[in-house]
């Protein structure tokens, strides 16, 4: 049976993020360890976003809009604005500080920002790789359409398209746009898969899925999505982990002890400054 997931909220100052993973019913969804539904929100002249520098080790961020704009930031030197239908791929790795913040015009301006941020942990074997950055522009990625039916390959494989994104295990990771009466056949491409509906009236195999929701699917069996009005959502999955992961702050490792070196780094300052946002910073939290 398909296991239906209601995400923890967060209200950061009048935006809500949604924590679907981890949870009590899904620790991880292949490699994803954390999944963040960011708004949908509006923000009205001179407000935005603004995630200090803080540190990663152990994972990859994947950040994906359908909404609104972000700066991202990082110790490697990269400056980057995500925009709807981009893909932001940041590798921690050995370690790596980021920020991520509204520009300058859309904070100006006034805008809205709808999307999702995951973490991917990485394979044991990779966990200490060198940290790296890469922007994949929406023209960049594969994308079908069929009645009533959108489809962006984030990451990995799906639907017989492939991401440019390079990954460090099977991945499956998908962005939908549906049409009212759309249907979307999910075959069983990946070992591990999860639903996340966005924004919108969904069946799932005639059974309703609320917006807001994570649907972790049956493992082998072949899904019907409907859509019962305009949709967003996302799915995402792969091959299971190569080992149980520690999740701590921002930390993600198959060692405790990593962890515990990657707080003293934070705190020490070994992960340097982020050029262009070198002022500020999160401060290790004391729990």
């Amino acid at each position: 049976m398909t296991t239906l997931i209601v995400p923890r909220t967060h209200d950061l100052g009048g935006f809500e993020v949604r924590r679907a993973v981890p949870s009590l019913q899904a620790r991880s969804v292949g490699p994803f360890v954390f999944v963040d539904h960011l708004g949908p929100a509006l923000f009205e002249p001179g407000r935005g976003i603004d995630v200090r520098p803080h540190p990663h080790i152990g994972l990859a961020t994947v950040t994906y809009l359908w909404a609104g704009a972000l700066r991202h930031r990082d110790t490697l030197g990269s400056t980057q604005d995500i925009l709807p239908g981009d893909v932001n791929w940041m590798t921690a790795g050995r370690g790596i500080a980021h920020s991520e913040r509204t520009p300058p015009d859309p904070r100006e301006e006034g805008h809205a920002l709808h999307g999702m941020q995951t973490w991917v942990a990485l394979p044991r074997s990779h966990e200490e790789t060198a940290p790296s950055f890469h922007h994949h522009a929406a023209a960049s990625l594969p994308v079908r359409e069929h009645a009533g039916t959108r489809l962006r390959v984030i990451a990995g494989r799906g639907f017989g398209l492939e991401s440019p994104v390079q990954v460090f295990a099977d991945t499956f990771n998908v962005a939908l746009d549906l049409a009212p009466d759309a249907e979307l056949p999910i075959a069983a491409e990946a070992v591990e898969r999860a639903l996340y509906v966005l924004e919108g009236a969904a069946h799932l195999d005639g059974t309703d899925i609320p917006e807001k929701h994570l649907v972790v699917l049956d493992p082998g069996v072949r899904h019907v999505l409907r859509a019962k009005t305009p949709l967003k959502a996302m799915l995402f999955g792969g091959e299971p982990l190569d080992g149980p992961r520690h999740l701590w702050w921002n930390f993600v490792s198959s060692s405790k002890e990593r962890i515990e070196q990657a707080k003293a780094d934070w705190e020490a300052g070994a992960f340097g400054l982020i050029p262009g946002d070198d002022h500020e910073r999160i401060p290790l939290p004391s729990r």
